[in-house]
């Protein structure tokens, strides 16, 4: 993220003033991450994805759905919500598909997630096991409510 602050910076066009007091840190800090001399960390880092999610810049980089990514990282196998996705149309390849769901992972950032017909995320992670075990226990849920 460090190295792409600068470039997010330039595609707004904004000065590093303002850049600097989006983002709450000081201008000297916001310049000694674009020399490389410092960091954002996490949390910096967090609030860039968050602030500029429409960022082609960041798009490019991470594959699409910053806020996908931020999740895997944080939590060990994040489940939300159903969330629509564009289905993967970009960033993603399909590797396997069972019954009402797909896992799909990411070309770039190489996290894997789980879309339903309705191509909504179900869950997402970077544990290849843990998906393929989530996608077992949704098609068995989903069986039992047909039989029913």
């Amino acid at each position: 993220m460090d190295s792409k602050l600068k470039l997010i910076r330039n595609e707004k066009d904004f000065t590093q003033d303002k850049m600097a007091a989006i983002i709450g840190i000081s201008k000297k800090t916001l310049v000694q991450i674009e020399k490389g001399r410092s960091s954002l960390g996490w949390t910096g880092a967090v609030t860039v994805c968050s602030i500029f999610k429409d960022s082609e810049i960041l798009q490019m980089t991470f594959g699409g759905d910053t806020e996908d990514i931020i999740l895997s990282l944080a939590f060990k196998n994040y489940e939300e919500r159903y969330e629509s996705t564009l289905g993967g149309k970009v960033w993603w390849r399909d590797i396997e598909m069972k019954g009402d769901y797909k896992i799909q992972q990411n070309m770039i950032s190489s996290h894997y997630r789980i879309l339903n017909l309705q191509d909504q995320r179900i869950c997402s992670s970077f544990d290849i096991a843990y998906i393929r075990k989530r996608l077992m226990e949704l098609c068995r849920h989903r069986e039992r409510d047909t039989e029913i």
